[in-house]
């Protein structure tokens, strides 16, 4: 499966140095066991379909990035107990199941804004892409591409999926990831032997990034050709033209459950930009979910140069997407979130004028701040609670 123009390298893809070794890293993985069953993938879409309906919700969330030497079993369970609690309280409150899906097994790649980056001693090195292109340490063998760690990713995410209770049964907690690097998907494709469909066996669903969701672009044309459910995520940015070339794209059949998306605007920005978009949207009958990203378009970075995010701009605009959904009568699908269930500091209730530096004593994350479990589960009944308001106002 060939995606990109001979000699253009694709948005956001490490330049590989060994073509010969990729490509044979690429073909090992083509002829591996698929580590996600076509039944699990139909299993997810007719349950996001429900959701798509009105009739319950989808809960998103996990870790920014995953690296290598965090992968247990033991981590996984405690990530899997994490998400279902959340999806437990999204029940009881509102009444509607819950689908959970985890940011889980291949979130092993991040995008960057830039290629390169210049360390205090001056010497300029590439960015850390996630362990499954290139290691953190500040050292060039380190941050040269290494086709060797898609490998290692599609054997580690194995262990992760292998931790995951029975895809069948009731509590189940379906993997997610960012369709980012595109050697790996591709060599993960197979065909659903009930369906004679093409699918990413890579995950149960996989998301666009708001860098890679141009129409026209590799990711959104790998994504079309798939029959796993997929997101896209939407930044302020983002044009209603835009966005309706990616849904005709997608999803030209209007399937429900096959579409998610996932406007991450920022609370000063949301109640602004989003109308538009969720206007556009029904004007195309898109049956699309929508679920609301409250972390990325609320960082901020601090003057030490780590990232933070305050709980009190993501409850506004988690409100903010909410009164937007229930004005243009769309259903609020959910949350997207990035947690962990580990004592981390690297969120807190609110930032002070002026950017003075909160403390962060337990500041452990491989790429942007993430809620601990107790931050997780406030935002999730904060939205639960915004939720039911919500729905007693249209009563």
């Amino acid at each position: 499966m060939t995606l990109a123009t001979p000699g253009v390298r694709p948005s956001q893809q490490p330049a590989w140095p060994s073509p010969d070794r990729l490509a044979e890293v690429r073909a090992e993985l083509a002829a591996r066991p698929a580590p996600v069953g076509p039944a699990a993938v139909r299993r997810l879409r007719g349950r996001l379909a429900a959701v798509a309906r009105g009739e319950g919700h989808l809960l998103q969330g996990g870790d920014c990035v995953e690296l290598f030497a965090e992968v247990s079993a033991q981590t996984t369970r405690a990530k899997v107990a994490q998400i279902r609690a959340l999806a437990t309280l999204i029940e009881h409150r509102t009444g509607r199941a819950a689908v959970p899906v985890a940011r889980l097994a291949g979130q092993f790649a991040k995008p960057r804004s830039q290629d390169f980056e210049r360390l205090p001693s001056g010497e300029v090195l590439p960015v850390f892409r996630g362990d499954a292109v290139n290691g953190p340490e500040p050292r060039l063998a380190a941050r040269t591409p290494d086709p060797g760690r898609l490998r290692r990713a599609y054997h580690l995410a194995g262990r992760v999926l292998a931790a995951l209770p029975p895809d069948g049964d009731r509590g189940a907690v379906f993997a997610s990831h960012e369709s980012l690097l595109l050697d790996y998907e591709t060599a993960l494709v197979r065909v659903d032997p009930a369906t004679g469909a093409r699918y990413c066996s890579s995950g149960h669903l996989l998301w666009i990034g708001e860098r890679t969701r141009a129409a026209g672009g590799p990711h959104v044309e790998f994504a079309a050709g798939i029959a796993n459910p997929v997101a896209v995520k939407l930044g302020p940015g983002t044009d209603p033209g835009e966005l309706a070339a990616l849904v005709e794209r997608l999803d030209p059949g209007r399937v429900p459950g096959r579409l998610t998306l996932i406007p991450r605007m920022g609370a000063a920005l949301v109640e602004a930009r989003l109308p538009a978009l969720v206007e556009t949207v029904r004007e195309l009958g898109s049956p699309a979910i929508w679920l609301c990203d409250p972390m990325h378009g609320n960082t901020v970075r601090l003057p030490s140069g780590r990232k933070c995010r305050a709980m009190s701009a993501m409850l506004t605009e988690l409100q903010g997407f909410l009164r937007v959904l229930r004005e243009y009568g769309r259903h609020p699908g959910g949350v997207h979130l990035e947690m962990t269930p580990h004592s981390v500091t690297e969120c807190v209730d609110s930032l002070a004028p002026g950017g003075a530096e909160p403390p962060l004593p337990r500041y452990t994350t491989g790429c942007d701040p993430r809620l601990n479990r107790t931050q997780a589960a406030r935002l999730v009944a904060g939205f639960a609670a915004a939720l039911a308001a919500t729905d007693r106002h249209r009563r």
